[in-house]
Parts: C-alpha cells; structure tokens; sequence
C-alpha cells in the first residue's frame, strides 16, 4: 500500500513540476495529485512526529542518573546535579573533597592557620610512586631518622585515599624539608611553627617545608597531607591531586592540646590506642595523657613491680607490656605527640595493690572493694593508698623508676590527686591510730595535712628516681588545690593543676602564680550525656568555649579533652571521641575569634578525613547538609 502511495506520489510530483506537459485532457488529473500531495504531507508529518518522540526516548533512556557536581562560587562549594549515563560523576567537578581543596581562605584545612594562607585555586595531578623527599638541610642526622619516619607514616596515610588504587603521573612532587634546631624531644617549650610553599615548575611539583624543629616540619607535612585530595568513579582508578599554589606560615597558640583516655574502668588494646594517635596527629594535638590506672584495675606490667598488674589486670590478656609501652610512646613522638602517663594516687588506687600484707608490706591500700561504697569513695570500687605506711612510698618508687627510664628526661608526669575521701581515712584504725599518736586532728584540717604530706613523699621518691628536681608534677584540681589553701600545701615551682570543675578556678590559680591546664567537666568531658545527670556537650560548645583571659597567659599551658571510660569501650569510643576532640583541636591551636558555624564545613571535611584514617568518628549532620556548604548551619 505504501510502495503504490509512493509511485503515485512520484507521478503527481512529475505533474506539479513539469506543468508545460500536461495536456488539457489531463487537469483532473493534476487537481487529484494536489489532494494527494497534501495528504501525504499530513502522513509524513505524523510519521517525522513518531520518529522524534521515538528518539527522545532513546536519549531519555541513555540519560539514567544525575550525578553531583561541584563548583566553588563566593568561597562556597555548590552543589548541583548534572544529566549522566553513568552512575559517577568521575571528572574533577565531581568531587566535593578536591572543590573543598582550595574554597575559601582556608580551603579544608584543620586547625586553621594562625600567621599567613594563601591558597591558590589551581590543582595539579600527580602520581604517589613519584614523591620524592629531599631532607639534606635538615640540622642533624637525629633529625634526618626522625623525619624518615615521619615521611613514611605521611606516605602511608596518602595511600588510604587510594583504595582500591590511584593513576599513576609522570608529574613528580619533590618535598624538601629543612630544620635549623638539632633533634630533641617534644616538650613544652618546643617550637611548632613551620613555613610551607608548593608551586608547579613543569612536570614537578615543588614543595618547600621550613621549621625550627622537626615537630613543626612534622605539622607541616600535616597541612600538606590536607591539601590533597582525590576524584574519580569508584569503577576506575582514583586520581591524585594537589594545591598547586600555596603559601603558609603557621604556629599554635597553646602548647599543651591534649587527650586524655582512660584505660583503667575499660581496657583498651594497643592498637585502638594507637588509632588515636593517628587521630590527633591529624589533627595536631600533641599531649596524649593516659590515665593508666585507678582502683579498677591497673593494667601496666612493669619489670620493678610485676605484681601490680598481676593482682590489678582485668586478665592476663588486659595488660600493656612494658616492650608496648615503649613502642607506643616511640610510635606518638613520630607523630608529634607526647605521652605524659598518670598514676592516680593516693585516691583512685585499690586494685594492684592487695598483695601488700600477704608479702609482709602491710596495707599499702586501704578501704579496697569496701562497701557501702558511697561512704568510702566516689564510685566502686573503693580504695585509696595508705599515706602512713612507708612501704606505699617504697612501690610507689619503684612504679616510679620503670615510668622514668622509658620516658624521655624531664618529661611531665601526671600524679592524679583528686577526689580523697577523708572518710576513707577516719575509719580505718591504722591511719586513726597514727594521727593521734603525732598530735593530728582527726578533723578535715588534719586529713589535708595528711594529704599534702602524701604529695611530698611521692614527689621525694620521684625525684630521688628522676635524679633531679626539675620534673613537671601534674594534679587535678581538689580540695588540696582550692586558691585560698593552695599554697599552703602546694609549690607553685613544682606543681601544675589541671583544673576539672569551677570555670573561675584557672583564673584564680593563675592570679597565684600557679600553671593550669583546663579541662573543665562541663564543656571538656567526653563520658557526659551518656550517665544521668550529666548532658552531653557537642563538638560546638567544645569550639565555642573561649581560653580565659589572664594576666598572665603564659601560665595557662592549654586544654585537654577527657573520655573517662565508665561508660564505654572498645567498640565505642572512637565514634564518643571524634570528631569533639578535633574541636578543642583549632581553640588551641589558632584561638580563633570566630565561632562554629564559621568553621563548620572544614570541620565536617575533617571528620572525613579521620574517617579515611580508619576511625569510627560520629557523624554531626545529615548527608543533605554535609553536600550543601552554607544551607544548614544547625
């Protein structure tokens, strides 16, 4: 029928273009093919018509997903999403870490810098077989071993972002780090600060790091792991890239940024310690305060005192090892981190310690597992160091010595002293006994007496281990360390107190002229909100509490976040720690006059960054808001 149309239509087109050859016998013929033309002009429109939508429908079905893509605009990652026919977007648009590189004056860095930023907007490839690092004006051959390892570990966090691989580039990334101090232990007085450059020189990346020391070569390499990112579908290899523009001068605010974990009430392995590390190197946190023991347990297995963790681990499978304990603060000062360990005493200490009557030392603890607990102690299980019992001091000394030879010379050490519970004390025979024999009141006047006479013989013992009289002693705050007693009790030359409750107490212990750390229980503790009647605080109120202002502000050395462990163990704590500690992390390091919502999206980048770590960090917003920059500030 169609092929018969078709002749037809070819006979009447004949008859319209060649009119000189139609004869008068043939007009109905042409009037006919007019008819004819026009319905197959009608047909042929339907038809096109068919075809079109029918094409449509192919594009339609090519077009399977919308993809997200990225573009900084006015210092904001915007957020859009584009026609795809595939599931990623896999160009350099398509990823909101690499647009969150170089977005605003600060890109994605965290803590921020305090002197100068500058970073470009340009972004450059580049392959991680072709780093290369040059550390030959580095001060000294210390220096050159400690920076190898240090290099290593930023090698090995780079290669996180290539899971499952990344392509490799001709484009070389030359790291020269130069140092002009000779290696020494972190401590408090050490220089942070650090200069970076990167600029593109043909097919190499040049990359300048300059530092007084190498902890602050260290942060540099830090900084420079944060201005690297990777783009690319999950089908193919990711792609490397780096800023390529960038000039920074950088230094802390606050020498001692700290976290503080809890390995006594829940152990933690090694490994998970370790973690933390990582965490707050990443973040440049320095101090790792480890409270190693309490009346719970006391896991340490030191060669002096074997039978402290014999009698006070949880099992033989829950100790640190003295080899691990070693290792672990090698492993934290190559990422720029100090460990000052804490044995609590005289309270907080019962378990480890019953062994010492069996053995013909008399009760080196007293009111061990007493109960009912509320009238000995704060929580169970009670116990607390017998101050009278010289022997306490003997093992004390020995603990002591162990702690000493593995940790570097002169290093802080943390002798915990709070929460004494005087009646503790007043009901046991021995102690009451003694106080009356020596003319001591058996009033809270006499047991502080009593208590600070326990600080003096622990500090004597320490510093007859240390060999000297210069070591940093570390003290919660107590009813010892009230301001109108303190000095009294407490030699502000010797001791620093980390002050735990009453927000005008570092104030007023300044104005006395002792050094503080902070680490308020209403902003700084971790545990709170998961134990009635505390509330939790987040990552906000932690960013948001300001460093007070003194006097004298080189007396306060810092802060720590704390996670007590009451309430959680291994298979929570890195989701009850970070991304919160990171908080604390930019107040100390760049004291910033800004609050959260000014921070919020390079903290929401960093929480990812802890993520490719290997951390469990807690997330703090909906996906929604982490893909749209500046549309949800909650």
């Amino acid at each position: 029928m169609v092929a018969d149309a078709q002749r037809r239509t070819k006979k009447c087109v004949r008859s319209l273009v060649e009119p000189e050859r139609i004869y008068p016998k043939r007009r109905k013929t042409m009037a006919g093919c007019t008819l004819m033309a026009g319905v197959m002009l009608l047909y042929l429109t339907v038809v096109v018509r068919q075809n079109t939508a029918s094409d449509d429908n192919v594009t339609a079905e090519k077009v399977s997903y919308f993809v997200k893509s990225y573009k900084c605009i006015n210092n904001t990652c915007i957020f859009s999403k584009l026609p795809s026919v595939e599931k990623e977007n896999s160009g350099l648009d398509g990823s909101i870490d690499v647009c969150r590189l170089t977005c605003g004056r600060y890109g994605s860095l965290w803590p921020k810098p305090t002197v100068n930023t500058t970073i470009g907007k340009s972004v450059i490839e580049f392959g991680l077989d072709n780093i290369k690092f040059d550390t030959s004006l580095m001060a000294d051959q210390l220096s050159k071993e400690y920076m190898s390892e240090a290099t290593q570990v930023f090698v090995s966090s780079i290669k996180k972002f290539c899971v499952p691989s990344c392509v490799s580039y001709a484009t070389i990334p030359i790291i020269s780090i130069t140092t002009s101090t000779p290696f020494d232990y972190i401590k408090l007085t050490t220089n942070e600060s650090y200069s970076l450059k990167i600029n593109i020189e043909g097919d190499r990346i040049v990359i300048n790091i300059k530092a007084k020391t190498v902890y602050g070569a260290r942060n540099g390499l830090e900084t420079l792991r944060q201005l690297v990112a990777t783009y690319g579908s999950s089908l193919s290899k990711k792609k490397l890239v780096i800023a390529g523009d960038v000039q920074i001068s950088d230094q802390p605010m606050y020498a001692y940024r700290g976290f503080m974990l809890d390995t006594a009430r829940h152990y933690f392995p090694m490994a998970t310690i370790k973690r933390h590390i990582d965490a707050m190197a990443h973040s440049k946190l320095n101090v790792f305060h480890w409270h190693a023991t309490d009346s719970h347990s006391f896991p340490l297995d030191l060669p002096s005192a074997p039978l402290m963790s014999k009698y006070g681990a949880y099992s033989p499978d829950e100790i640190y090892s003295f080899k691990e304990i070693k290792d672990l603060l090698r492993y934290a000062l190559v990422r720029g981190v100090r460990i000052i360990i804490e044995i609590d005493s005289p309270a907080h200490a019962g378990n480890g310690w019953q062994w010492g009557k069996a053995s013909g030392y008399g009760d080196m603890a007293v009111c061990v597992d007493k109960g009912p607990w509320r009238k000995y102690c704060v929580q169970p299980p009670c116990g607390q160091l017998n101050p009278i019992n010289t022997n306490t001091y003997k093992w004390l000394g020995k603990i002591y010595k162990d702690l000493i030879n593995v940790l570097p010379k002169g290093e802080a050490f943390h002798m915990g002293g709070d929460e004494v519970a005087l009646n503790c004390w007043n009901t046991t025979t021995e102690i009451t006994n003694w106080m009356k024999t020596n003319n001591r009141s058996l009033d809270e006047e006499g047991y502080l007496d009593l208590w600070s006479q326990f600080h003096a013989n622990s500090l004597s013992e320490y510093d007859k281990e240390a060999g000297d009289v210069n070591s940093d002693i570390i003290v919660w705050s107590s009813g010892l360390t009230e301001p109108e007693i303190i000095e009294k009790y407490l030699d502000k030359k010797r001791y620093t107190v980390e002050a735990w409750e009453g927000s005008n107490i570092p104030v007023e212990l300044v104005k006395l002229g002792y050094k503080v750390i902070i680490a308020l229980k209403d902003v700084y503790y971790l545990d709170h909100g998961f134990w009635t009647p505390t509330n939790y605080h987040t990552w906000k109120q932690i960013y948001n509490n300001k460093m007070p202002i003194v006097d004298n502000p080189n007396l306060i050395l810092g802060a720590e976040t704390c996670m007590w462990s009451e309430y959680v163990d291994d298979n929570a704590v890195d989701s009850k720690v970070w991304p919160r500690a990171a908080a604390l992390a930019e107040r100390l390091w760049s004291n910033p006059t800004t609050n959260a919502p000014s921070a919020e999206y390079r903290f929401l980048q960093h929480r990812e960054r802890l993520v490719t770590l290997g951390l469990k960090a807690d997330t703090v917003t909906p996906e929604w808001c982490y893909l749209h920059d500046g549309r949800c500030i909650l």
